[in-house]
């Protein structure tokens, strides 16, 4: 299949950032042993102006994931702590009277920050959650009457601990969709954690480790991978996936319209970062099952219970252009 080039062309300082890119996934590799792909994935989420929800089980590295894109990417980094008694003012900010001024002060909360980790985010109330996810979705916040704009960028990467343990209140399925992706970061590989056992303590690592990008080089390459080249075939073929994800008999709920934008936006990051001249099929691929895994819902007569398998299901039911 015969690929346009990336438009526009790509200027020198912009490639000298792609080079950085590179550098900067090198770094957080070094932090995060046997995670490249993972790593590669939350680039290419924060690259297409979306945010990352991370659902493992503890000490598995997802805090150090978003501590170490704002240490390598020198973005603002704030984080909170999501509890059952958190409320919406904990997040957003409050407005305080100043007796000696005789006004009202606004003093933010922690999600005007250019990274935010909302850690845990399953363990506060419905109520809690919904702050955070509509400053996700406006990138603002309404106080007291007053519209706030967020900082850019503005990434919020979320973790979450599986849905079955004691104290959590689950996201359902339209606030999952304010996630663009959905990652599991898994137990490391024998080698890999031989060497976290062995090596450098990990913490050291992210406080030795050197920015190689800023926050307007990030707004930078968010505005090229944009650009990106979508042929007409890949069109066809991420139509074609998400057709498949309506029609299968194994699949309640399909993906919608703003899923198979995720889907596109997704696919441009990922292939900047690859240096692909546009978007590949294999860059459709790599990113299918973050972005559309917490948007499918298995048919209650499906054996595909595992996002992951049915998001398989779907890329080998589907021809490759």
């Amino acid at each position: 299949m015969q690929q346009g080039n990336t438009a526009p062309s790509l200027q020198s300082s912009q490639r000298e950032d792609i080079a950085a890119l590179d550098r900067a996934a090198e770094a957080l590799g070094n932090i995060l042993l046997g995670k490249q792909d993972q790593i590669v994935l939350a680039l290419a989420c924060l690259l297409a102006r979306g945010h990352l929800l991370i659902e493992d089980l503890p000490g598995l590295g997802k805090t150090m994931l978003a501590q170490s894109i704002a240490r390598v990417l020198d973005l603002e980094f704030r984080r909170i702590q999501f509890t059952s008694d958190l409320l919406p003012a904990d997040i957003v900010g409050v407005s305080v009277f100043r007796k000696s001024r005789g006004e009202f002060e606004f003093q933010p909360g922690p999600v005007f920050s250019q990274l935010l980790l909302a850690d845990e985010v399953n363990r506060a109330t419905p109520k809690a959650q919904s702050a955070l996810l509509e400053a996700m979705e406006e990138n603002q916040v309404s106080v007291d009457g007053s519209t706030r704009p967020l900082p850019t960028p503005f990434f919020v990467v979320a973790t979450q601990n599986p849905a079955d343990q004691v104290g959590t209140f689950p996201l359902p399925e339209s606030q999952l969709d304010r996630f663009l992706m959905r990652l599991e970061l898994g137990y490391p590989d024998p080698a890999s954690e031989r060497e976290i056992i062995t090596g450098h303590d990990r913490r050291q690592l992210l406080e030795s480790a050197e920015p190689v990008l800023g926050p307007a080089d990030v707004l930078e390459l968010q505005a090229t991978a944009s650009r990106v080249h979508l042929s007409e075939a890949i069109v066809d073929y991420i139509q074609a996936l998400v057709r498949q994800t309506r029609e299968s008999a194994e699949i309640e709920i399909g993906l919608s319209p703003r899923g198979a934008q995720a889907l596109a936006s997704a696919a441009r990051a990922h292939a900047l970062l690859r240096r692909h001249p546009g978007v590949f099929p294999d860059d459709v691929q790599a990113v299918f099952a973050a972005v559309a895994g917490h948007r499918l819902k298995a048919a209650g007569a499906s054996g595909r219970r595992n996002p992951a398998d049915i998001c398989r299901h779907v890329l080998d039911t589907v021809a490759i252009p």
